[in-house]
């Protein structure tokens, strides 16, 4: 009986190995995201697997050959428990395919010296402080006001989000 599978591949061959299982008839799912990545010091969005070096793949394992599939370019092997092949079931593929196709990238723009922050995360969650300037480690000065001074620290970039303009008092 048919049912869907994950298959492990070679590292970053997850297409590769989907081109070849599209030749042997085999239905395949990759889920692919749009995220913002620096590349020669560039921000650029570009597509990633979701699940690098795994791909999803619907066949039955009576009719098609598991070593046919074991042995296509780019393809390593079945993901199970030991030798019996795991399927994984339908509905998990369905929400996955809403949700991925729902995905919208957010394109922030990149924070500037005096923008309005909000921690997000880590100790200082939901206090407000100022940005000052980026780091090249993914880190950036924000001024912090703490016990009525205000104070120079060094914080992750992720730990931070703007705060809109246009929402304020």
């Amino acid at each position: 009986m048919k049912s869907w599978y994950l298959l492990y591949c070679k590292p970053r061959e997850e297409q590769r190995a989907q081109q070849n299982l599209a030749l042997q008839q085999v239905e395949s799912y990759l889920p692919m995201i749009t995220q913002q990545k620096t590349i020669r010091n560039k921000k650029q969005m570009v597509t990633v697997p979701l699940f690098p070096s795994y791909l999803f793949i619907y066949f039955d394992p009576e009719l098609t050959s598991v070593s046919k599939i074991h042995n296509t370019r780019g393809a390593n092997r079945i993901v199970g428990c030991r030798e019996d092949m795991t399927p994984i079931d339908d509905r998990i593929i369905s929400a996955l395919k809403r949700r991925v196709s729902g995905h919208i990238p957010e394109v922030e723009k990149p924070l500037t010296k005096g923008d309005k922050v909000k921690f997000v995360d880590g100790p200082f969650k939901d206090l407000e402080a100022i940005f000052d300037e980026n780091n090249p480690d993914k880190r950036c000065h924000v001024l912090f006001t703490i016990m009525g001074q205000q104070k120079r620290i060094l914080v992750e970039l992720t730990n931070l989000k703007p705060i809109d303009k246009t929402n304020e008092n």
